[in-house]
């Protein structure tokens, strides 16, 4: 007992400095890493490495000679070092697995002024596969002209990207109901460099174009997978981006 008295008395002057290590370490900040993955109906959604911000969910449905195919909408947007708006990202699903047919004429895929249009389901009435991307969509009033329904989302949560930016549109519905839809608004930054000269202008909107092909690949694998797995490919300079 003597002896434990004895360490327990040349402990006593270190008992303040303890303290505060305690306190302080219970203080400190803890860092949760952001989110990479969100539900989306029966889909899930998988996010490139960055600071992204989930923007919520929401309950829509379209109508269809078999009844109502419900389906549920989520966005997200990633922010840059100084807090601002890099990207956004808007997906739509099948709310669940019950598919019910698709609607009449989902398949429409018109050409488009000033659009890169791609549809490898060649206009078929009952399937979509249609891919759209414009890297200039930043242009004034094309959002608002084009795709007005975008734009007023984006003021209604006060999203204003840096200007300039693209934009990708990507559908994919089967005669069996499935149904996937995905739209980017990317900062330039993200996706293409400035051109130097004459050689990179001929080259500059390649990564870009790529990216959008990525995109469609993967929401066109989504459809197929159990768990309706949907990764949204990395953003080919994103780091690039984050050192400016």
């Amino acid at each position: 007992m003597t002896l434990t008295i004895s360490k327990f008395r040349r402990l006593l002057p270190l008992l303040p400095v303890l303290a505060v290590t305690v306190f302080t370490v219970a203080c400190a900040p803890l860092t949760v890493p952001p989110k990479s993955e969100y539900p989306v109906g029966r889909a899930r959604l998988v996010l490139p490495p960055g600071a992204w911000q989930d923007l919520g969910t929401s309950e829509e449905a379209t109508s269809s000679p078999a009844g109502r195919t419900p389906l549920q909408t989520r966005a997200v947007a990633l922010r840059g070092a100084q807090g601002e708006w890099l990207a956004a990202v808007r997906v739509q699903t099948n709310r669940t697995g019950d598919l019910r047919g698709s609607p009449q004429g989902v398949g429409y895929c018109p050409p488009q002024q000033d659009v890169v249009v791609k549809d490898p389901a060649d206009g078929s009435p009952v399937r979509a596969d249609c891919l759209r991307f414009k890297l200039w969509a930043s242009s004034p009033k094309w959002l608002e002209k084009n795709r007005p329904d975008l734009g007023q989302w984006m003021a209604s949560r006060q999203i204003a990207l840096s200007t300039p930016y693209a934009h990708v549109s990507y559908r994919y519905v089967t005669e069996a109901g499935v149904w996937v839809a995905v739209d980017a608004l990317v900062d330039q930054r993200l996706i293409s460099v400035r051109p130097r000269n004459n050689e990179e202008f001929l080259v500059a909107g390649l990564p870009f174009q790529q990216w959008a092909y990525d995109l469609a690949q993967a929401a066109r694998l989504s459809a197929g997978m159990m768990d309706g797995h949907l990764a949204i490919p990395p953003f080919p300079f994103a780091e690039a981006a984050s050192r400016k």
